[in-house]
């Protein structure tokens, strides 16, 4: 029995079995490529589900991690953080002028922070206690726990959990009229991703998130903007509604903000942020100082090597060659979509098959959507290793 199958069959005795893995096992990483514990390389254009934004093994983010275990890695949050009040500026100064930061540990964490703090915002701020309904979309992913599970607008992910968090009403993603008429006097708040990623890479019409906005300004409903997978630069501007010329209320962020250490953030007005006060929500290892010492390197890098604009590039490159490539597949392909580094190939079918050929061939890619190849990479991938992606998947469409 090989390593790699003693490993698996460990695993099937001590794991559940929430996962579906594929039967490999990664051992280190350089860029963007991964070898397994077999030795195998692989081009890895899913950084870890749009986790890691400067590649693998990147030695900037290894100091600034080394360096900070040797400090300090935890103290809670009974005392001030250097690391997370600097995080909070930064995060502030990308253009939420005005904001206030709470971190926790990952995306749904910071959603459930969200809807939390709207509710509350709602009672003791606005003085509107029986406003609870949540307006969220069709087609979203907001996360698996209890609250985000409950907002999320796929029926699969919901199925066989009883009794959710409520009341929810789900909208369909884009439809103009039917925000004019499902956000009302009623609405507690409205949760939705400047772009749908996990649900098919599913971009919003132009000016329909102004919309939404001015709706919930007519209605004093809090727009909360998910942006755990689109945030940190990875649709080309630090924010994702920036493209949309927009503030929300509150922000949520996770994924690519530690670079791959587990941190989760959300970002509030300085009015939407009154309701939470001292004792109302909290987080133990949120904000640490070593989860907050890899974000702010995170930060610094961005800037340092200009990732914003060069993910805009490769975007722009990544775009057009999926297209090129959808248009010499067809019908097995029916397009390509996407913004800056976030962009997914459409199938006439099942995305699953062509996943698992294509990492046959060494290529590492996720399905979303159902019919939907995501390509989600470090934001410092090159244009070389765009093309080796390109012509492996396109060899991995001739043989599914």
């Amino acid at each position: 029995m090989s390593d790699v199958a003693s490993l698996v069959a460990a695993a099937q005795r001590v794991l559940l079995s929430n996962y579906r893995q594929a039967p490999i096992a990664m051992s280190r990483g350089q860029g963007c490529q991964l070898w397994d514990t077999e030795g195998r390389r692989y081009l890895d254009m899913t950084a870890g589900v749009a986790v890691c934004v400067l590649g693998h093994a990147d030695e900037g983010l290894a100091t600034a991690i080394a360096n900070q275990a040797r400090r300090l890695v935890h103290t809670s949050n009974l005392y001030y953080v250097e690391n997370q009040v600097r995080l909070a500026e930064a995060l502030v100064a990308r253009g939420f002028p005005g904001g206030r930061a709470f971190f926790c540990n990952s995306g749904t964490e910071a959603n459930e922070a969200a809807l939390k703090l709207a509710r509350r915002f709602q009672v003791t701020t606005s003085g509107r206690p029986k406003r609870l309904e949540i307006v969220a979309f069709e087609n979203s992913f907001h996360g698996r726990t209890v609250g985000s599970l409950s907002v999320t607008g796929q029926a699969k992910y919901r199925e066989g959990f009883g009794p959710l968090f409520g009341p929810v009403k789900f909208l369909p993603f884009g439809d103009v009229e039917a925000a004019r008429k499902g956000i009302t006097a009623e609405t507690c708040a409205v949760i939705v991703e400047p772009v749908q990623a996990e649900g098919g890479i599913h971009l919003p019409p132009p000016g329909y998130l102004q919309e939404v906005r001015r709706v919930c300004n007519e209605t004093g409903t809090v727009l909360i903007f998910d942006e755990v997978q689109t945030g940190v630069g990875r649709t080309g501007t630090f924010y994702a509604f920036e493209k949309e010329r927009v503030l929300p209320d509150i922000i949520s962020l996770a994924k690519g903000l530690g670079g791959g250490v587990p941190i989760g953030a959300i970002l509030a007005t300085g009015e939407v942020a009154k309701g939470f006060e001292p004792g109302t929500h909290a987080s133990t290892f949120g904000g640490n100082p070593f989860a907050t010492a890899a974000a702010l390197y995170i930060q610094e890098a961005i800037d340092r090597l200009g990732l914003l604009e060069r993910c805009r590039e490769a975007g722009a490159y990544l775009a057009n060659s999926l297209t090129r490539l959808a248009e010499r597949r067809r019908p097995r392909t029916r397009g390509a979509r996407g913004r800056g580094l976030l962009q997914g190939l459409v199938l006439d079918g099942d995305a699953a098959p062509l996943v698992n050929k294509a990492r046959e061939y060494g290529l590492l890619l996720s399905a979303v959507g159902g019919n939907v190849v995501r390509l989600v990479p470090a934001l410092t991938v090159g244009k070389a290793e765009i093309d080796e992606a390109i012509e492996i998947l396109d060899r991995a469409l001739g043989d599914v």
